[in-house]
């Protein structure tokens, strides 16, 4: 039966609140219609009424605040909210008494700290004193001074809440602020919200017309040395499991099958423990495999590259993480995965940090594999200080203190630089600056020469003088038969077990990578593995020696082809190709060494789609003998600092920042 509507008014403002559930009801029945009498007792469903948590506007701006209350305040009974809740901060000063002078000070470093805040948030003052009045007794807070902020309410008294912006209900209810943020690119699979259990729920709220993620605010942290990334905003790509939510490995199918997680990865904890604070999962391209946008994103769509026209492409599988950081100001980092380029190339592509790390450097459990011979877990990020801090929590075993650094440098190109080229000068630029930084000498070398020289003076050797017949051939075969064992044969099994021998619906990508490992002879696979170990062995004896005292005896710099060109989203193919490579790019796959994105500047491109000139990024990749991540995370401060490498922004330009074009 359809409620009045006055009825359903009542009926959408509880859904807003905790009730407690009722258990029977006095109805007066008319007896002719039910045959009982005029006051049968008829007991209702058990089913409680649980609030979700409420959207809030504040001064134009959405905020959700959290089901639960953190904690209750007394009000002055005189005290008359006009609307359901106040908007209140908690400022906790480090001396007392807090004058006019020292709440203006307080107020403007709230606004540089933290974006949740705003001054609009000042209707209520809450100042903590162990001395009550003392805060701003005889008038020291002016009623000038709170008229000048629409000051209602000032209290004062002893609260365990961190300092910041909060919502106070009339009955003096305490509630969390936190800001809601539209997703515009698409880089989110879902907000996440943090529950008193630590496990997670998916955010119960919305915005017109496009997804949310909600963000506490930055004052709510204090860093101390057991939590160096607090306050820190993380988002997380969507094949790790966190606690209470669905992993999606950008699969409906997979998504809808499988239940929760009743744990979190032991790498993403570790970065809450530290004191991160998770606000989504981002999203990745199927099974972490390599898709394009448009042509191969079937199950979900692909998320937009900020920079430029908007519409290049973003490149995959960490896909979501590359554009978020690339896209939000109210992004810190994102936890991704590096297989075959899944870091790095959405890193290149939206002009952000990235790292493949040494293999083994992390842990990977309870993350959804690509192939575990090659599986790393990275972060990507804009500020290299807050990059290296949150690397240091997830490589625990990774030294990052080095006396010195490599004095030679090795670069390797498809072809030779050309410095009446913009993208070849730019990179000419900052090789000079870093061997100037570094007083090391640059040496191209060519590995298909170097490996044809020098590989067979290895006794255990036996492979091809050809590098490319030797390693072309790795990557799809371990991962289309790594991939189709480990997950999709226990899935399909799973899923036909459910549904009466029907199979899930899979991409292109992955299942044409799949067929290429089914369609492999026996023995390919050791072949291949084999292969992979000599040519670890012989990078690490002939370009990618280790140092006692700088880790790497050199560097190794290339720049990824891909990204030198326009490459936009709209772009038709056919199918997807198996994805063989020598490229540069290989390099540390095959070698298990750290490789890092480092975005240097912009190039110039005549865009299709706006019709003018635009920016896109220009990066360079910096690799280093194995397990030498930390010396490569300090030199990269270093450059930044000195000023080699520019600050990063969001948005549309990587250097200038900007509104991102729709």
């Amino acid at each position: 039966m359809r409620l009045p509507s006055t009825l359903q008014h009542g009926v959408s403002r509880v859904m807003l609140i905790c009730l407690t559930p009722v258990i029977a009801l006095v109805i007066p029945i008319k007896q002719e219609t039910l045959g009982a009498t005029s006051h049968d007792v008829f007991p209702l469903p058990t089913h409680p009424v649980l609030s979700t948590g409420q959207t809030v506007m504040l001064d134009g701006v959405p905020y959700y605040l959290p089901p639960e209350p953190l904690t209750a305040i007394s009000l002055p009974d005189d005290y008359q909210p006009k609307v359901g809740f106040s908007a209140l901060t908690v400022f906790k000063p480090e001396s007392l008494p807090f004058y006019e002078e020292e709440l203006e000070v307080a107020v403007e470093s709230y606004l540089r700290q933290d974006d949740v805040f705003s001054t609009a948030f000042l209707q209520a003052i809450y100042v903590h004193s162990t001395k009550g009045g003392e805060a701003h007794e005889n008038g020291a807070l002016s009623r000038a001074a709170l008229a000048n902020y629409n000051t209602r309410l000032v209290l004062t008294g002893s609260t365990d809440l961190p300092r910041g912006p909060y919502f106070l209900s009339a009955d003096g209810s305490v509630f969390q602020a936190l800001r809601l943020y539209s997703d515009t690119q698409g880089a989110f699979s879902q907000g996440l919200v943090a529950l008193p259990d630590g496990s997670y729920s998916a955010l119960p709220a919305a915005l017109p017309g496009i997804s949310a993620v909600a963000v506490p605010s930055r004052l709510y942290s204090a860093k101390i040395p057991s939590q160096p990334l607090a306050g820190v905003r993380l988002a997380v790509k969507d094949i790790f499991d966190i606690q209470g939510v669905r992993t999606s490995a950008g699969s409906r199918a997979w998504y809808h099958f499988y239940p929760p997680a009743n744990v979190t990865s032991p790498v993403v904890q570790a970065l809450v423990d530290a004191g991160a604070v998770i606000v989504g999962k981002v999203k990745t391209s199927q099974f972490a495999n390599g898709e394009l946008a448009t042509a191969d994103w079937i199950d979900y769509h692909s998320p937009f590259n900020p920079r430029g026209d908007g519409y290049q492409q973003p490149f995959s599988s960490s896909t979501g993480a590359g554009v978020g950081v690339a896209s939000y100001d109210w992004l810190d980092l994102a936890l991704g995965t590096d297989t075959g380029g899944s870091i790095r190339f959405p890193s290149q592509a939206n002009g952000v940090y990235g790292i493949r790390s040494s293999h083994g450097a992390a842990l990977l459990d309870r993350v959804i594999p690509l192939a575990p011979q090659f599986d790393t877990a990275g972060l990507i990020a804009r500020d290299p200080a807050v990059w290296k801090t949150a690397s240091q929590i997830i490589y625990p075993s990774t030294p990052f203190n080095w006396p010195e650094y490599p004095r030679r440098i090795h670069t390797v190109y498809t072809d030779p630089l050309n410095v009446s080229d913009p993208i070849d000068s730019m990179v000419s630029d900052f090789l000079e600056q870093l061997a100037k930084h570094l007083s090391a000498n640059i040496t191209d070398i060519n590995l298909p020469t170097l490996w044809e020289a020098t590989h067979h003076h290895r006794p255990s050797s036996n492979v091809s003088s050809d590098l490319a017949e030797v390693i072309d051939r790795i990557y799809p075969t371990v991962i289309g038969i790594e991939q189709a064992r480990l997950v999709r044969d226990p899935f399909f099994a799973d899923y036909k077990a459910e549904f009466s021998g029907r199979r899930p619906f899979v991409n292109p990508a992955p299942r044409i990578r799949w067929a290429y490992g089914d369609s492999l002879p026996e023995g390919t696979l050791k072949e291949a593995l084999s292969n992979r170990t000599e040519f670890r062995a012989w990078i690490a004896e002939n370009v990618l020696r280790s140092n006692p005292d700088s880790c790497s005896g050199s560097l190794l710099v290339y720049v990824e082809p891909a990204t030198r060109h326009p490459l936009y989203r709209d772009y038709y193919r056919e199918l997807p190709t198996i994805p063989f490579g020598h490229a540069a790019s290989m390099i540390s796959v095959y070698a298990g060494v750290p490789d890092m994105v480092l975005p240097i500047g912009e190039k110039s491109y005549a865009s299709e789609v706006t019709g003018v000139e635009e920016k896109s990024p220009v990066t360079v990749d910096l690799l280093a003998a194995k397990g030498c991540d930390g010396m490569l995370f300090q030199l990269v401060n270093e450059l930044a600092r000195v000023g080699i490498l520019p600050e990063i922004k969001a948005g549309r330009s990587l250097v200038s920042g900007g509104d991102i074009l729709f």
